[in-house]
């Protein structure tokens, strides 16, 4: 890799080592791996994938920072624009987040969600790793009343019992195990990691299988035009079924996406002819997903046409679709800022705030790199705010 990059301490070396050994078993023993597959061992391997270790993930002294490690005031305005929701359908209502993180979410949002008066029934959190429910859960139980923390609930799977209430996600599809594939000749072919003779990490294409090929002919379809020869990027055809497992039981209630990500038709542009598809090291981004695998953050942006398609056959519909700057207006930014500015008498204190606004607003920060998608079933009406309402931008879709 580029020497651009941190150095490793021993440790890290040995653990990557670790993964590695896995990997290269797995290859022997099966072939080829897909590189969805690849990249899920990377991510989730019990033990050794980057969320499944004990490594700082988030924040100053990790590999990268999420919107609600800047401060609260993303979370304030995501309250502002799911309460009215939670307070229509009434005491049952639940609040359901997705890949919890390092807490900071969660305990912003129980704050203010305790501050209006309109606390969930229970705040549940979907995590899958075991290491970083814990750092919530002692995170939480340090921070917040025992009065809120007893509404708190970690969940091993979705939930299998129809519920009613909000779900919430914040740079979770991004880490969904991509599918890589590439046009060779017409054909649609898929990318595996492979070893070469001196047993390394190498990436192979092969012929892709029915629903990988049909995914990508979709694509094509809806685009209305042919990827050319050598044209690679990313698409996730696992992508309805996980929207199915993890709100199909959301009977009545509003999801929020929001992750970095285009519509398809700006996703699969003919310039970006090697997808999006990048490694996080200590707050470096860079191309190799195959240097020190468990080490690295594996991602690639979101194609919000293809959430909103999963999002329909699961049985809801868009509610509205824009960045995340626009969404952060419309939900209540200037009165959540100016309200936590006038709470401030350190002249420090107040830049870090502003600091906070401008990396959340800026298009070439997260204001236009964030979208935000919202999806409703099971909703006479819509409580949403009017000025989040009147930005939507779901015609791009």
């Amino acid at each position: 890799m580029p020497s651009r990059l941190p150095e490793p301490s021993a440790d890290e070396r040995a653990h990557s080592e670790c993964l590695l050994t896995l990997l290269r078993e797995l290859i022997a023993s099966h072939g080829p791996l897909p590189f969805s597959q690849y990249m899920e061992r990377c991510l989730y391997a019990p033990g050794l994938g980057y969320y499944s270790a004990g490594r700082t993930k988030f924040g100053a002294s990790g590999d990268f920072v999420t919107a609600p490690e800047l401060g609260e005031l993303f979370a304030h305005c995501v309250v502002r624009a799911l309460q009215p929701t939670l307070a229509m359908l009434g005491d049952e209502a639940d609040f359901l987040e997705i890949g919890g993180g390092s807490g900071a979410f969660a305990e912003a949002a129980l704050r203010e969600l305790a501050a209006g008066g309109k606390l969930p029934r229970r705040y549940l959190i979907l995590e899958p790793s075991a290491d970083l429910r814990q750092r919530q859960r002692e995170r939480l139980q340090a921070n917040l009343p025992t009065e809120i923390n007893a509404r708190v609930h970690w969940l091993d799977r979705p939930p299998e019992q129809d519920w009613r209430g909000v779900l919430f996600a914040n740079e979770v599809i991004d880490a969904l195990p991509a599918t890589r594939f590439a046009m060779r000749g017409g054909e649609v072919y898929e990318e595996h990691v492979a070893l070469d003779g001196e047993g390394r990490l190498m990436r192979v294409d092969r012929p892709a299988d029915a629903l990988v090929g049909g995914a990508v002919r979709h694509v094509e379809r809806d685009l209305g035009a042919a990827f050319a020869d050598g044209y690679r990027s990313e698409i996730l055809p696992q992508l309805p079924y996980w929207i199915q497992a993890v709100a199909g039981s959301l009977a009545a209630g509003v999801m929020l996406f929001i992750d970095y990500g285009y519509v398809r038709r700006e996703f699969y542009q003919a310039e970006r002819d090697d997808g999006t598809l990048m490694a996080h090291y200590r707050h470096h981004a860079h191309g190799d997903p195959l240097y020190l695998p468990g080490l690295n953050d594996l991602t690639a942006s979101v194609d919000f046409t293809a959430l909103a398609e999963a999002g329909n056959s699961a049985g809801f519909a868009v509610a509205a679709y824009l960045p995340q700057a626009q969404f952060l207006i419309g939900a209540g930014l200037q009165e959540v800022f100016e309200q936590a500015q006038a709470d401030l008498t350190d002249e420090h204190a107040r830049y870090r705030l502003s600091q906070q606004v401008k990396r959340l607003m800026l298009p070439d920060q997260m204001g236009e790199r964030f979208q935000a998608m919202l999806l409703a079933r099971g909703m006479d009406t819509l409580p949403l705010p009017a000025d989040l309402l009147d930005a939507d931008q779901g015609g791009r879709l």
